[in-house]
């Protein structure tokens, strides 16, 4: 169902059951999936893809030119997966010619004045809770949650089943699994009961405490750390994914305790 007080472009591409409230705003180029939500206010740009069974609050503006001074019209899009909640005046600017996109995932909730700035991507399953704010080009692995005004600096990525406290600023990557608060941010323990809810076994907990004890406990450098977990830990998809994550970030990770 479509209002008659909504605008919608003959050249925008409409799913099943999808319902457009009054006031809404849809540009050609858009593509928005079965059974989805469209609000009173929200605005939707030109080259945006909204997947199935999405929800979109009202005032929600996703896909306008970013306000990256670089950019110069290069061909770029924003996408929302499916079963996405996008709450009141989430603002998520399209890509540029770094990424070429802007990329939310499948079941996400971003509380509102959400902010998501040009050429990030992030996972499924994450939430970021209101006045979170990303720059540009940063990365949110899957199943990361983000409180209340956290604000991260362009190029940084956020592991997957992180957890990043309310207020906190993101200057240095923050590895998966762990639980990041105070000023600067700094490793405060692994995300045990985020863990827990997802299925994660105590054994499983306990071999990603042992790995970040030896990395932010033990005062070793990161580089002698990683050294230690490699040579001394027996070799799982963990604890791969720990280390590969740390030494692919050029920046740096944040600190420990």
């Amino acid at each position: 169902m479509i209002s008659n007080l909504a605008n919608v472009s003959p050249k925008a591409k409409i799913g099943n059951n999808v319902k457009i409230e009054a006031f809404a705003t849809v540009y050609e180029g858009v593509e928005i999936g079965d059974n989805t939500w469209i609000g009173p206010n929200a605005v939707i740009f030109p080259d945006t893809i909204i997947g199935h069974d999405c929800k979109i609050f009202p005032g929600a503006c996703i896909g306008p030119v970013s306000q990256d001074l670089k950019y110069r019209g290069e061909p770029a899009n924003t996408v929302v997966g499916n079963n996405t909640v996008i709450r009141e005046y989430v603002t998520i600017h399209k890509g540029t010619a770094d990424r070429m996109t802007t990329k939310v995932g499948d079941n996400c909730l971003l509380m509102a004045y959400v902010h998501i700035a040009h050429d990030c991507i992030i996972g499924n399953n994450v939430i970021m809770a209101s006045y979170a704010g990303l720059s540009g080009h940063i990365t949110i692995e899957d199943y990361a949650i983000l409180e209340g005004n956290v604000g991260a600096q362009q190029f940084t990525t956020v592991g997957a089943h992180a957890f990043v406290a309310g207020s906190g600023q993101i200057r240095k990557s923050v590895p998966p699994y762990i639980r990041v608060a105070r000023e600067p941010l700094q490793y405060i323990g692994v995300n045990t009961v985020g863990l827990t809810r997802r299925g994660f076994s105590k054994e499983k907990i306990q071999e990603i405490e042992n790995i970040y004890r030896t990395i932010f406990v033990h005062n070793n450098s990161i580089t002698k750390a990683l050294d230690i977990v490699e040579a001394e830990m027996p070799e799982t998809e963990v604890r791969n994914q720990i280390i590969n994550f740390i030494r692919g970030c050029k920046d740096g990770v944040v600190k420990g305790v």
